[in-house]
């Protein structure tokens, strides 16, 4: 029988992956604030809700792609979508969010009767769009085989780490960590070959043949060079993510002197107007404090 997926959270990332499990010839009903959103998924033979709670109604599967704890909270709790699910239907929540939030949330659910795996991902609006992510999923083995097909339509590399919720949450805590980090030193790294009075392009294209090369460097290098306007995560996502990072090490009593770095970064071109810039714009902050 054809599950039933209500998608909440149609974002950059979000409707990809909505349209990805579309493509799959799985039956999606989506649900974002953005009328203009649920328009795009419904082009793609997906289906609208003018709610949370209608795209929920009697879904097999509720999968949250928002942009933290609290909004999940909101959809779930507040504004319904739980009470709206099938009795023993699951919730994904694939949004990034502090382990210990996802625990709370996760008490909540199974206590309605229904079910939840925490399944935060990585691989950026690409990965999504190709149904190439890396999802980092936990939860009862029994409920997580039950939405693996799904799981897997969106996944190249579908990463099982436990039983308990939180558990994925707190692996994708570890990814932010390294992303934040590779993003910022990046930035400082063209910033300062700008400075020396290196070719930007050429720098960028030396660094990535060589040692010093990374994944974020090849994906974010391009535009911290020459800026498209093209968002594909915000600096303001990464002010969020490491802020979950070092709350994470506060409560662990683990110093993270990197992250607890990248995150001033990040804060200081949020504060100077570039937060909702996409998140390789962080190297304004290098522009702003070298010397003219």
């Amino acid at each position: 029988m054809t599950q039933t997926i209500a998608f909440v959270g149609l974002g950059a990332m979000g409707s990809a992956m909505a349209e990805t499990l579309v493509k799959k010839q799985m039956r999606v009903v989506g649900f974002d604030m953005r009328k203009e959103a649920v328009a795009q998924l419904e082009a793609a033979g997906g289906n609208g809700a003018a709610s949370a709670a209608e795209a929920a109604k009697a879904a097999d599967i509720l999968a949250l792609m928002v942009v933290n704890a609290d909004q999940a909270e909101a959809v779930l709790f507040a504004g319904g979508a739980l009470e709206a699910l099938k009795p023993g239907a699951t919730v994904i929540l694939m949004s990034t969010c502090a382990p210990g939030r996802v625990e709370a949330i996760a008490a909540r659910v199974e206590k309605s009767g229904r079910h939840i795996v925490d399944a935060p991902v990585s691989g950026g609006v690409t990965g999504a769009k190709g149904g190439t992510l890396t999802i980092m999923a936990s939860g009862t083995k029994e409920v997580f085989e039950g939405v693996k097909p799904m799981l897997s339509a969106m996944s190249s590399n579908l990463f099982y780490l436990g039983d308990k919720p939180g558990q994925g949450a707190a692996m994708k805590t570890v990814n932010q960590l390294m992303c934040g980090v590779h993003i910022a030193v990046a930035a400082e790294a063209l910033a300062f070959a700008e400075q020396a009075g290196i070719d930007p392009k050429l720098a960028l294209e030396i660094l990535s043949g060589s040692a010093a090369q990374s994944w974020m460097l090849k994906a974010r290098g391009p535009r911290m060079v020459a800026d498209d306007g093209i968002v594909t995560s915000a600096v303001d996502i990464f002010v969020k993510d490491l802020g979950i990072v070092l709350d994470a090490g506060r409560s662990m009593k683990m110093g993270l002197p990197l992250a607890a770095s990248a995150h001033q970064l990040f804060l200081s071109a949020s504060g100077g107007g570039h937060g909702g810039k996409d998140d390789s714009q962080v190297v304004e902050t290098y522009r702003a404090l070298r010397k003219k």
